[in-house]
């Protein structure tokens, strides 16, 4: 008499019996879930030792961005494969108990039969497949567009749940860890998909880009208004001059009125608080040099000096007392040190004249690994 054993070292008649019933109980109580095919990363033009222009048998499997471990350009298919899921349904709640706003149990779990996956979509399921789930669609959405809002996911991970794993010792499940998808660079070839609406993609239906951008520029605007340029406004502020015992300077000549004198210091200044406009209303002159002539607390504002610097006479010297450091935050002012590293878009000639180079550089090109071989 043979020796019982369920295992066989071949999937047997046992184990294909457990497995169409396992698909039974999908067929009957699961969902169906569309999937978009992950092809892989768009080729790049050019090779380079971080972005290498690969052929492969298996596209999914390639790395675009090997510095960063990036697939950032996704090619998805055109087909859509539809699969049956079972999942928990949970709510989605945020957490208003720290700053900002987050999302909890956004995170879902998905269970697939693994054979019919395999068979439906040529492979098994992996990282980057995005899923569509029709039962979620938000018939109801509080937005001008007549067309359902869809939900889509993004498996982030597959395993073989312990669950899967019937009497014979194979797995016939798959679980996928799920999370929903933005608009972002990854996903443009899914939000470029019509909507069903007559001209608009699903990114014009479903992504809070637009949105987004009004609000940024809102906040913006209003933060203009708050404070319109860098540092602290000091002109309303009254400035005691004093000499060097710190008692009040006056200018007393014995004939005219005396008057106080005017003040060599700005005490309400902080780093990069200076307007280049002298304190309390004093009138001064400006030029690229400073006067043949100019009485004692004269001010000049030195307009040749990047940024615009204010200087006093103090009888002998021309003494400064302040840089007018105070720009406008918005990036739009020419003479703005920001915006020539923010927004660097000049260019370089070379001595010959030949070429021209663009200041801004990426660091990928500036530095460029070899291969170790």
């Amino acid at each position: 008499m043979p020796r019982l054993s369920l295992y066989k070292p071949e999937k047997s008649a046992d184990y294909r019996f457990i497995d169409k019933t396992v698909y039974e109980a999908f067929q009957i109580g699961g969902t169906d879930i569309f999937v978009h095919k992950y092809l892989g990363p768009v080729e790049p033009g050019v090779g380079t030792p971080t972005q290498p222009k690969q052929v492969s048998d298996i596209p999914e499997t390639k790395i675009q961005d090997l510095l960063f471990l990036e697939n950032r350009d996704r090619q998805y298919s055109q087909d859509v494969y539809s699969l049956r899921g079972i999942y928990n349904v949970q709510d989605l709640d945020m957490d208003l108990s720290q700053f900002g706003m987050f999302l909890q149990n956004d995170t879902v779990f998905i269970t697939f039969h693994l054979n019919k996956s395999v068979e439906a979509i040529g492979r098994k399921l992996l990282s980057g497949d995005v899923l569509e789930l029709p039962h979620l669609k938000d018939d109801y959405a509080l937005n001008d567009f007549q067309v359902s809002l869809k939900r889509f996911y993004v498996i982030e991970d597959v395993i073989r749940p312990s669950e899967g794993f019937s009497q014979t010792w194979y797995p016939h499940l798959l679980r996928a860890k799920c999370k929903p998808i933005l608009d972002s660079q990854e996903f443009k070839q899914i939000f470029d998909k019509e909507s069903g609406e007559e001209g608009k993609s699903l990114r014009d239906v479903m992504s809070t880009f637009e949105k987004e951008m009004q609000i940024n520029q809102a906040v913006l605007q209003q933060a203009e208004e708050d404070a319109p340029k860098s540092g602290y406004d000091t002109s309303k502020y009254f400035v005691v001059p004093t000499d060097d015992n710190g008692d009040v300077n006056i200018v007393d000549d014995g004939v005219n009125t005396p008057t106080l004198q005017t003040p060599s210091k700005n005490y309400y200044i902080s780093y990069g608080g200076g307007d280049g406009i002298p304190a309390n209303g004093s009138p001064y002159t400006f030029g690229t040099n400073f006067p043949s002539s100019a009485d004692k607390g004269a001010y000049h504002l030195r307009t040749d000096y990047y940024p615009n610097r204010l200087f006093r006479y103090d009888g002998n010297h021309w003494l400064k007392v302040e840089d007018g450091a105070r720009m406008s935050l918005n990036n739009t002012e020419p003479s703005s040190v920001v915006k020539t590293f923010v927004n660097n878009d000049a260019t370089r000639t070379s001595r010959d004249g030949s070429t021209q180079v663009a200041e801004k550089q990426p660091l990928s090109s500036a530095l460029k690994p070899e291969a170790d071989n």
